[in-house]
């Protein structure tokens, strides 16, 4: 199913899973936390690439909530973890009248019940050790963007269910904040926007700091809500976007 790393070594450190964190910014996410000096535990439906990420790797598609339970549960047996990310996301970009319902239930089991089933597991352990940092990875469609009704409506599910978390787990401890990218410069983003495509152009052109955000922007957001320090801060959304969503 994986491959994991001395037991007795992560049982030392403090552990964070990152779901979707073997590519682009769930990548950078799991590299910096593993900077951070976490042991890092990444979920996903691909393994992680060969180079610096020296993550355990648990391969399971996400949008399947047994599987996803099942991987949970291993992990909470396993680890002390006191860091979740929920990562994981898709795009399936449609104007409202080309929508599909089979990408609604898609997406909504991926981006938004992968969430909760993960959290559900992993949440004892952090309410036992009366602490805990749960971050989840928006976007700034949150606020509107076209051809984005299902993407949209996920990213909003997750937001809203971030600040109900934020007041149900306080008294424990645990906080629950929100990371909204804006465009960040991701192989997905480059394949709709080729690089020297009009369309590439003007996104930039409407970024008021004039450059695409870099996975490693949305991952010091992360790892900022994931600090110790961080405990005063909890049901906050914190757009990394370049100045997009200002006015």
């Amino acid at each position: 199913m994986g491959q994991h790393s001395d037991q007795n070594s992560a049982s030392q450190q403090s552990c964070a899973v990152v779901t979707g964190g073997a590519r682009n910014i769930g990548q950078a996410i799991s590299l910096r936390l593993q900077q951070d000096g976490y042991h890092v535990i990444v979920v996903d439906i691909v393994a992680p690439e060969a180079g610096s990420l020296q993550a355990d790797a648990y391969q399971v598609d996400l949008a399947d909530a047994d599987a996803t339970k099942r991987v949970m549960e291993e992990i909470a047996k396993r680890y002390v973890v006191t860091r979740l990310v929920n990562n994981v996301g898709i795009v399936a970009p449609a104007l409202l009248e080309d929508a599909r319902l089979e990408d609604f239930d898609k997406l909504m089991h991926l981006n938004v019940r992968s969430a909760l089933v993960c959290t559900q597991t992993l949440l004892p352990t952090m309410k036992v050790r009366g602490m805990g940092r749960i971050v989840m990875n928006t976007s700034r469609v949150v606020l509107g963007k076209e051809a984005r009704t299902i993407y949209s409506a996920t990213k909003g599910a997750l937001q809203s269910m971030a600040r109900t978390w934020a007041l149900e787990l306080a008294e424990h401890g645990i906080t629950v904040n929100c990371v909204a990218p804006g465009p960040i410069a991701t192989s997905a983003f480059w394949q709709n926007n080729p690089p020297d495509s009009e369309r590439a152009r003007r996104i930039i052109d409407n970024i008021p700091l004039k450059r695409m955000g870099q996975p490693e922007d949305v991952a010091q957001a992360v790892s900022f809500f994931c600090d110790e320090r961080s405990g005063f801060i909890t049901g906050q959304t914190l757009f990394v976007c370049g100045g997009v969503t200002v006015g």
